[in-house]
């Protein structure tokens, strides 16, 4: 059941870089394209369907599969947060409070049920149902609190970007600094990296008159998705560490 990539810095970098062309991505389906939020929903919970059912038949780690299931939950989360915010017009401070609470409840069940909620004690069917879900909502949350801070928090993209990224550093020092359960920060960092993809992915795409880059996303999100696909083609290549082979018994022959 190997089929988690592991928690390194190169793991955090793609994360990031997923999340972010999640945000420019979903924008340019429902505004830039005016497909809109509620059918660019349903496009992308589709796609992450599809992509979820492959993961699941999958019986090792393939990095093209797991990165299209964290790239559709990321396009599918920026959608459907924007959706319950703007088009059921809910707003950013409800949206972010009614996804804090059903994070909460998934990752309580899956707790409950499967006694850990670390990701490398996954073995079960029900444990991967658990993770992904939890992923979903996690990057539905990220949507509302990026754009939580960005707007009504008067801070800008750059400003939320900023402080989102300052945590994200207070969390990596707390997993080398401190005894917090290292389980704990990985969830919290898990969170944080999807409003920091949501309000670089605005700085990337709004206009400079808006206190953004201009790339647009178009320019934002063929930049970002050829940036995953080359980390996705260098984590598939790259040499993988060959398996410690058992030291002999004293007096046991030789093969």
């Amino acid at each position: 059941m190997k089929k988690i990539p592991e928690v390194t810095l190169l793991f955090w970098v793609m994360k990031i870089c997923a999340t972010t062309l999640g945000e420019t991505g979903g924008d340019l389906l429902a505004q830039t394209l005016n497909v809109g939020y509620a059918v660019s929903s349903l496009l992308f919970i589709g796609f992450f369907l599809v992509t979820l059912a492959g993961q699941l038949a999958a019986r090792r780690y393939i990095p093209a599969l797991y990165w299209a299931v964290i790239l559709a939950t990321s396009t599918a989360g920026t959608t459907m947060s924007d959706y319950m915010d703007r088009t059921l017009g809910l707003g950013y401070a409800t949206g972010t409070t009614i996804l804090v609470s059903i994070l909460i409840v998934v990752l309580g069940l899956w707790r409950l049920t499967e006694k850990s909620l670390s990701v490398t004690e996954i073995t079960t069917r029900r444990g991967e149902l658990f993770y992904w879900t939890a992923i979903l909502f996690s990057n539905t949350l990220g949507t509302a609190l990026g754009d939580f801070l960005a707007d009504d928090s008067g801070l800008g993209f750059g400003g939320g970007a900023l402080l989102i990224g300052s945590l994200l550093a207070l969390v990596v020092l707390a997993h080398y600094f401190t005894r917090i359960s290292s389980v704990l920060l990985f969830w919290i960092a898990f969170v944080l990296t999807r409003p920091f993809g949501a309000t670089f992915g605005d700085l990337l795409t709004k206009s400079p008159e808006k206190h953004g880059l201009g790339f647009g996303t178009k320019g934002s999100s063929l930049i970002l998705l050829g940036l995953l696909l080359a980390l996705v083609v260098y984590t598939t290549l790259r040499p993988q560490p060959a398996e410690p082979v058992a030291a002999k018994e004293p007096g046991q022959p030789r093969a």
